[in-house]
């Protein structure tokens, strides 16, 4: 599937666990600094790794933060679960934090990830029915058409298309859905699997009668060696992501691949 040529772009993912707000304000505004392109977090109630019940804050009221306090950096969650809020809802709070993040005159920055959503116990606590893999997809998918609805209508409109993120990789329900509504796909697939998974939403977006030339790419960079990174960027992928876990953030690696993202886009 030929893809639009773009920039590399380093996206950091400040994990919203163990840490106190103002260790995660802080790290953003460093990142924002420093010239990381988009920084995440993600939606969950609850810690994914270390204790269980540990410290932990909620997605979107902290998306509002990062609209006001930053300037450059666009920003999102890595991803908003579809199953937690009404979608209607959701397409409204996107709307204001787009126009919330608008400085200066220009647009807004915010980047609307979405799922379907996995993490059972926060179903469980929080009341929401979990029900199954499948029955999760095709609520995205009626939120969706619902999101792009309302987005039409609300007033005032966006400040521009909001880039619409879909991560996952399943071939019968995720890539058509990447293949009808999103500007990013984001997965973690291997190298390899990136060129046969670009060939299955190119059949989706033959049917969905969609161009995917615009169609970003994204990965994790995780703990991958360069070569790795290096066979993903071959591949296609152009936006890469990169978590991170307070309080000690690893400003390290996020220099490290910031520079690869620059010797890269000056080539």
């Amino acid at each position: 599937m030929p893809l639009l040529e773009t920039p590399v772009r380093i996206g950091v993912q400040v994990r919203p666990q163990h840490v106190s707000y103002a260790q995660i304000r802080d790290a953003v505004l460093w990142l924002e600094d420093f010239g990381v392109d988009i920084a995440f977090n993600w939606d969950h109630f609850y810690p994914l790794s270390g204790d269980p019940d540990g410290a932990h804050f909620e997605s979107w009221t902290m998306l509002g933060a990062w609209a006001e306090q930053t300037e450059r950096i666009e920003f999102g969650a890595l991803v908003n679960c579809n199953s937690y809020r009404n979608a209607d809802l959701q397409a409204d709070m996107a709307r204001t934090v787009d126009h919330i993040s608008a400085k200066g005159g220009a647009a807004g920055r915010f980047i609307f990830g979405t799922g379907s959503g996995w993490f059972e116990k926060d179903y469980e606590q929080y009341g929401y029915e979990f029900g199954t893999a499948g029955s999760r997809l095709d609520d995205l998918a009626e939120s969706m058409r619902r999101i792009e609805a309302r987005w039409d209508v609300l007033n005032p409109a966006p400040t521009r298309k909001i880039p619409v993120m879909i991560g996952g990789a399943g071939e019968q329900k995720t890539l058509r859905l990447v293949a009808r509504h999103a500007d990013i796909w984001h997965s973690f697939v291997k190298p390899d699997a990136v060129t046969h998974k670009l060939g299955v939403l190119e059949e989706w977006a033959q049917k969905e009668q969609r161009d995917l030339s615009t169609l970003t790419v994204s990965n994790e960079i995780g703990a991958r060696e360069t070569d790795e990174v290096e066979a993903l960027y071959d591949a296609g992928v152009r936006l890469f992501t990169l978590g991170l876990d307070g309080p000690e953030w690893n400003f390290d690696t996020v220099k490290r691949w910031v520079s690869w993202r620059d010797a890269k886009n000056a080539a």
